[in-house]
């Protein structure tokens, strides 16, 4: 076969990728071995391929291709997210591009839209996933809308619900007027932003006297039911029962006390809005104040706005504080730093609200999941760092608000028959809500008709967190053959900003329902930035297309360029020179592949002792590198673990372990040396293969014929054996006599094809075993130890041990000498330098201990160079 001269990954991956699973090989089954699980993060269902998913499922496919070849049975299970805020949005959206609102459809309608566009784009991720190289079990493709899926959001809803841990409750909520559904405390981001601190006057009814009250939000005067002054701050003590008269709008509110007001704090006294704010729903329902929303549900303001009504709130802030103004009811503004909260998802800034809303009790949920992470270390977070951040959120938990005032998602499963708000029942079906009701109501003529079902939809994460149970049918059938076999599963590869959205409520629902953690480690990857160490978005254009990439470098060169720099939990400062190297070390491995196949093999030469002690050494250090690598993979240092791999085939074995065992030119190799860098090549291909999938098969399957129960990605990971560290410690040392040859024959220009002899003094008693390499890498007629120096030689050093090369008529003897002379006086005043400075007494006592031994090293080094130097003075003269 004919070997191309350059790697076409562009054909090579997509024959490979169509092999794999033409056979099967991403699918598993439970069977008699030990199973290895991995539950993919599910996508939002309208994304498409970000770097962040590059990095996060590049980490996923090496621990479940490595997992395949050390003989488990692996499982990835795939899938996407119905993701209800971005997915509705996208459709409502499109629907109003074609001149339709959402309004005027039914839920049905809207609905058969909404699936409509995720039959369209709902799969492109997972394609796109596949370019990257991902052996995902395709079979067991989920989505969180599946039916089976939803039924299980379903069972647990209405489980929860008997349980008494879910309720519902008229709540201040997080509101997202863009979305127009309400939000969990966790998808509220708080970000400092610079605003306005407005001081409003509100007139004393039946006086002249005036009382400033300061807000960042002065249209929301017009739902102020109330002002409150702290009962022992004496400058407001003549105001106890009166009343104020709230500007613009005229209402007459009364002055209440309360000890909740800091007396430091502004101007010593606050308005109350009830309605739109936490801290003043508290102050409202003690005092029995009246409740006044403001607010439509996109934040506009309602009748009770006056003549701003229809207006944005934003835009009304503006014009309420110039009408303010212009009735001398605004005393002064100054700028103000507030934090704001805005929509994880819409970015939209939150709007507190008062609705009725089902809520998931958390209290004692929580208990387990902190016990398995931060008492028993049941289940590790990598790195270990992110156990502070966890236990931060889970000690100061809140109820989970899990409705959304959304269509697509799982229609909560709450049935009315009555006006009443406690006129409802909870069911898996309306047969079983039709006869829980009768049973409820003791009417026995009710109708599946007079039903009326809970119309919002559940928060995404609430389906999600089931993920690790219901991909495999965990919550509807707990004693299914697929379940008891996978779950728990091993390990979840995620980014730390869903650790609290996902990550801890998997944990917790896991424990809730099984009783077991849904996996052992979390493997948190870092946010992929830019050079400028931006993180990378579309909105800032600084974020490559990921397809792109692998079409310009290979998905192989794109894998090993993301993970050489990907730590756990460290952002990666994303460059595509990283890219380009891992391209370099695809086309170095090939290179290297193409010169072994070049190579002419004869039966009956024997074998050179050289290529001998070589592959004995070699053996050594892939046994060493293997130590390395799982030691790596056990602490989940991926990157560290792919660089071990690195090393051992780039400067092991392409750089030093070809050249010692390769024929001279034109000459054969025995056979048994190139059987033996077969097997080597072979070995590095399985160690490579998580990695860079795509190479390792195409070199594997040219290596030799193979069946499909041969294809390198179920094969075996190479066996750790005992290896002797002694070998890997002389070849070091051979290394550098190599290059210390190599380094005289550049500097004399004495080219290779001249042989030379080489005497030595073994101070340091070195092992003698790499001899051979030594003499054929540096083209030796003899070697001889010697026990005095040589004259008439150029020398060099290694530790103790002195090597001198006899001179030829070739060099110019007088060149040579003046040569190192300037060399002797160059080095004997940079010595005396060194030597002055450490000398000093004042700067040895004042330099740090890192910075003396730095310069302690530096007159040692000098006065090795300037002892070798005079002794090749001494052999010339």
């Amino acid at each position: 076969m004919t070997i191309p001269a350059q790697f076409d990954a562009k054909n090579i991956e997509n024959k490979w990728y169509d092999y794999w699973m033409k056979n099967n090989y991403f699918h598993s089954e439970p069977d008699h071995r030990t199973p290895y699980t991995i539950v993919i993060p599910p996508p939002n269902v309208t994304g498409v391929l970000h770097m962040g998913h590059m990095l996060n499922n590049t980490i996923q496919d090496v621990l479940i291709r490595r997992a395949r070849l050390k003989g488990f049975n692996a499982c990835w299970v795939p899938g996407t997210d119905h993701a209800s805020i971005a997915t509705e949005a996208k459709v409502v959206a499109k629907l109003k591009a074609e001149g339709i609102n959402k309004n005027d459809l039914t839920r049905e309608e809207f609905l058969a839209h909404a699936w409509e566009w995720t039959d369209k784009y709902g799969g492109v991720i997972l394609d796109q996933l596949k370019k990257l190289g991902a052996s995902c079990d395709w079979e067991r493709t989920k989505f969180t809308m599946d039916p089976d899926m939803s039924a299980s959001v379903i069972k647990s809803f209405v489980d929860l619900y008997n349980k008494g841990l879910i309720y519902r409750g008229y709540r201040m909520v997080n509101w997202d007027p863009e979305a127009k559904t309400t939000l969990s405390d966790e998808e509220v981001i708080y970000e400092e932003q610079q605003g306005k601190l407005y001081f409003l006057k509100y007139k004393i009814e039946g006086t002249e006297d005036f009382l400033t009250i300061a807000t960042t939000r002065p249209e929301t005067i017009f739902g102020d039911t109330a002002i409150c002054i702290n009962p022992n701050d004496e400058r407001f003590a003549h105001l106890k029962g009166k009343k104020a008269i709230v500007p613009i709008c005229g209402r007459i509110i009364p002055i209440i006390e309360d000890e909740y007001v800091d007396i430091e704090f502004g101007t010593g006294c606050l308005k109350v809005t009830p309605a739109h704010d936490m801290n003043d729903k508290t102050l409202g329902e003690k005092h029995n104040l009246e409740i006044v929303d403001i607010f439509n549900e996109d934040a506009t303001l309602n009748s009770f706005g006056l003549h701003y009504q229809g207006k944005d709130r934003f835009v009304v802030r503006e014009e309420v504080a110039k009408e303010l103004e212009t009735i001398g009811a605004l005393a002064k503004t100054e700028i103000h730093l507030n934090k704001v909260g805005t929509s994880e998802r819409t970015k939209a800034v939150i709007e507190p609200r008062l609705s009725d809303q089902w809520f998931l009790k958390m209290e004692d949920l929580v208990k387990p999941a902190i016990q398995s992470v931060l008492v028993d270390g049941d289940i590790k977070l990598h790195p270990a760092r992110f156990n502070n951040t966890y236990a931060h959120w889970l000690n100061n938990i809140r109820d989970w608000n899990i409705s959304r005032q959304l269509w697509w998602g799982q229609q909560i499963p709450a049935y009315f028959y009555g006006d009443g708000k406690e006129d409802f029942v909870v069911a898996e079906s309306v047969e079983e809500a039709l006869a829980l009701a009768k049973e409820k109501t003791a009417n026995h003529e009710l109708q599946i008709s007079d039903l009326t079902q809970d119309v919002d939809a559940l928060d995404t994460w609430f389906s999600s967190w089931l993920w690790p149970m219901s991909v495999f049918g965990g919550i509807m059938d707990p004693e299914s053959e697929d379940f008891k076999y996978y779950y728990p599963t091993n390990d979840l590869v995620t980014g730390p900003d869903i650790l609290f959205f996902w990550v801890a409520r998997m944990i917790i629902a896991g424990y809730e329902y099984t009783d077991k953690k849904p996996f052992t480690n979390v493997y948190l990857t870092g946010l992929v930035r830019d050079k400028q160490r931006r993180k990378m978005s579309k909105s800032l254009g600084n974020s490559p297309d990921p397809l792109d990439l692998i079409e310009k470098f290979g998905a192989d060169g794109v894998r090993v360029g993301l993970l050489l720099s990907a730590s756990a939990g460290n952002d990666i400062m994303f460059d595509e020179e990283l890219c380009k190297q891992g391209k370099a070390f695809t086309n170095k491995i090939w290179n290297a592949f193409k010169l072994i196949k070049g190579w002419e093999v004869s039966d009956v030469i024997a074998q050179p002792e050289s290529s001998k002690v070589t592959i004995e050494w070699y053996e050594a250090k892939l046994q060493q590198t293997l130590l390395e690598i799982e030691d790596n993979f056990e602490k989940y240092r991926i990157s560290d673990a792919l660089m071990a791999i690195y090393k051992l085939v780039w400067d092991d074995f392409c750089s030093w372990f070809l050249e010692m065992i390769k024929p001279a030119y034109q000459q054969p190799i025995d056979s048994v040396t190139f059987a033996k860098a077969i097997e080597m090549l072979e070995n590095n291909l399985k160690l490579l293969h998580p990695f860079m999938p795509f190479l390792t098969e195409e070199i594997w399957q040219i290596l030799a014929e193979r069946t499909t129960e041969e294809a390198l990605i179920v094969s075996t990971w190479p066996e750790m054996k005992p290896f002797n560290a002694n070998l890997i410690t002389d070849f070091e040392n051979t290394i550098e006599v190599i290059s210390g040859i190599r380094t005289i024959r550049k500097d004399k220009n004495i080219p290779f094809k001249d042989a030379i002899e080489l005497k030595a003094i073994n101070n340091d008693k070195t092992s003698t075993y790499f001899d051979s390499v030594v003499t054929k890498l540096g083209n030796i007629t003899t070697l001889e130890y010697v026990s005095d120096k040589v004259d008439g030689a150029l020398s060099f050093r290694v530790k103790s041990n002195e090597y001198f090369i006899p001179i030829t008529g070739s060099i110019d003897v007088e060149a040579e000498i003046a040569k190192l002379t300037a060399e002797l006086v160059y080095t004997q005043g940079f010595l005396k330098s060194v030597q002055n400075k450490l000398a000093n007494e004042k700067f040895v006592a004042g330099a740090p201990e890192k910075v003396l031994a730095n310069e302690r090293q530096k007159e040692a080094d000098a006065l090795a160079k300037i002892e070798t130097i005079e002794q090749s003075l001494a052999g010339l003269k």
